[in-house]
């Protein structure tokens, strides 16, 4: 067995680990007569366990194969062991399969052996049977209830078509093709050359910070995280006609860091400009100036007065306080509780230093936001009006920053002021035109309010503008599909969005709705007993209280899909 630096190989023979024979290739285990199906990344783990045997593996280098090109928590690695604990009937105390090492990672105690390549089983009608489904047999009422809604989602994907047709699109829906004409400049990841976190820290600040900086003009078009390799490496023709790239690396040691920042011509391969920076880190602000200024210069771009002003204000000059945020907006994206608490003591921490700092009270807005969504809070209402009251505040500080538009957008919608958010974000596109954040969560509201054929080319707007996007909008766009019907698209989407997040519970319970739908009772079930694992009292109707979505039939429909898999 052989690892490749995309992922696992997972199209392999079948061999034996312990009292199981693996099947690589159709993702399930078997033990006499017991057919146990896994996901596609908990294979991938135990396929690279596999390959050795009694030795461990670092964390890090299981995230790294198995989730290679992708950034994602370590929650996810151990939310992956868990289910193949699960599905191997293994305990952590008492291992037989998968032993935790302290502080280092895992090693499979169980021997190995290599079996000959097997045939490929033929599932049973109805689908391949799982563990679960062994301890729970198919319900009657849930066998009709999946019969009545594979015949409604003809209904539900015909009526919305019709009443696609009959309604114009949003000011916006044209996007997505709206900035072929423009110049475009691709921002890659500054590489962190050494890899520690505060170097990571540092590239990951700069990086955001010069495409928000170039986002603030008109007549470019700004993508975020280019992930094309042989772009990188500057050879012609990779990128968009008209296109420029910027890349560089950055090194950080005691109180000093240095920068190598180069622009290319895309098309051509010819580097147009190169500088390298070494100041002491307090210095970091002046040379983000130094950057914008110069990448400016040499684009095709007429920037006005009002542009240049924004492109040169900086959110502190405070050092601290900056690093502070940056954690912060580190923390926050994981979207789970303990790490939504680290983000507010560290945007807190960011406003004790700088008290003007005004992305950093949007930041601790978004912390009680996410509070009230998650349902983290103990009083619901509470934290969603202080993170209204902490949005109003960053706006106030400083009503020329984007992202304060787009945070007071995010309350809104959840406040289910669907109006006033479309109206902060069109102010947030004002400032920021090839602001990829404005365009999905304009997407996700059209949906949330019955318009998902409007959302669909926001979505992939902002999807064009950060090719390497997360979790978050590929949940988005798949949701919008299921509203749709587009069942194919719909499932596509929210598998994307759980390779990069299996723990993103909104995802699940969207592809659990899509496989009902498709008449997929095995995958539907298998989607819900995921659910019950993340949270196992979990009620789609509670679930929906604080759930943005605004449209009454839209939440009927979900309802009565989940009610197939007893998810009501």
């Amino acid at each position: 067995m052989t690892t490749v630096t995309t992922g696992v190989q997972t199209h392999l023979p079948a061999f034996e680990v312990g009292e199981w024979t693996v099947e690589p290739a159709l993702h399930q285990l078997s033990k006499l007569g017991k057919l146990v199906r896994i996901e596609p990344k908990a294979m991938a783990v135990l396929v690279c366990l596999a390959e050795r045997p009694g030795q461990v593996i670092s964390r890090e280098a299981l995230l790294s194969t198995v989730w290679a090109g992708v950034v994602v928590g370590d929650d996810a690695l151990t939310q992956v062991v868990v289910k193949l604990r699960k599905a191997l009937g293994d305990m952590r105390e008492e291992p037989a399969y998968i032993e935790t090492i302290s502080k280092s990672g895992y090693r499979l105690v169980a021997p190995v052996v290599r079996a000959a390549p097997q045939p490929v089983s033929v599932a049973p009608p109805g689908g391949v049977p799982t563990a679960r489904q062994g301890r729970r047999g198919p319900r009657p009422a849930a066998a009709v209830a999946v019969l009545l809604l594979g015949a409604a989602v003809v209904w539900w994907w015909q009526e919305g078509r019709e009443v696609d047709a009959r309604r114009g699109l949003p000011p916006y829906a044209s996007v997505e093709t709206a900035g072929a004409a423009l110049p475009t400049v691709a921002v890659r990841p500054f590489e962190a050359l050494a890899g520690d976190a505060e170097e990571l820290l540092l590239a990951r600040g700069l990086t955001a910070d010069l495409v928000t900086d170039l986002s603030k003009v008109a007549g470019l078009w700004v993508v975020d995280r280019m992930p094309d390799v042989a772009t990188q490496r500057g050879e012609p023709g990779t990128a968009t006609p008209g296109g420029y790239l910027v890349s560089g690396t950055v090194q950080r040691f005691e109180r000093r860091f240095r920068l190598q920042v180069r622009l290319v011509d895309a098309q051509t391969g010819r580097q147009l400009w190169s500088e390298r920076f070494e100041r002491p880190l307090s210095g970091v602000f002046e040379v983000q100036d130094e950057i914008g200024q110069a990448i400016l210069a040499l684009l095709p771009v007429k920037v006005s007065e009002a542009e240049a002003r924004r492109v040169a204000q900086r959110y502190t000059r405070d050092l601290q306080a900056y690093e502070a945020f940056q954690r912060g907006r580190a923390a926050l994206h994981v979207r789970r509780q303990e790490d939504n608490d680290a983000a507010r003591r560290m945007f807190r921490q960011a406003i004790d230093l700088d008290a003007g700092f005004a992305r950093a009270y949007a930041g601790l807005a978004l912390t009680y936001a996410a509070e009230y969504r998650y349902q983290w809070a103990g009083d619901r209402a509470a934290a969603l009006e202080r993170a209204y009251e902490l949005a109003r505040t960053a706006l106030q500080m400083n009503p020329d920053i984007a992202e304060t538009y787009w945070t007071l957008a995010f309350v809104h919608v959840h406040r289910h002021q669907h109006r006033q958010a479309l109206q902060a974000l069109e102010q947030a596109l004002r400032l920021y035109p090839s602001y990829a954040d404005a365009y999905a969560m304009m997407g996700g509201i059209y949906t949330s309010i019955g318009q998902p054929a409007d959302g669909v080319p926001l979505l992939r707007t902002a999807m064009r503008l950060a090719p390497e996007s997360g979790y978050l909008w590929q949940m988005l766009l798949g949701r919008a599909y299921l509203y749709l019907g587009d069942l194919e698209q719909a499932r596509v989407n929210l598998r994307h969005s759980l390779a990069r997040n299996p723990g993103f519970i909104d995802a699940h319970v969207y592809l659990a709705a899509a496989h009902v739908l498709a008449g997929e009772q095995a995958e539907a079930a298998w989607q819900a007993d995921e659910i019950r694992v993340l949270q196992p009292d979990f009620s789609v109707r509670r679930w929906l209280e604080t759930n943005p979505t605004a449209d009454g039939a839209l939440k009927e429909r979900l309802v009565g899909a989940l009610g197939a898999v007893d998810l009501q």
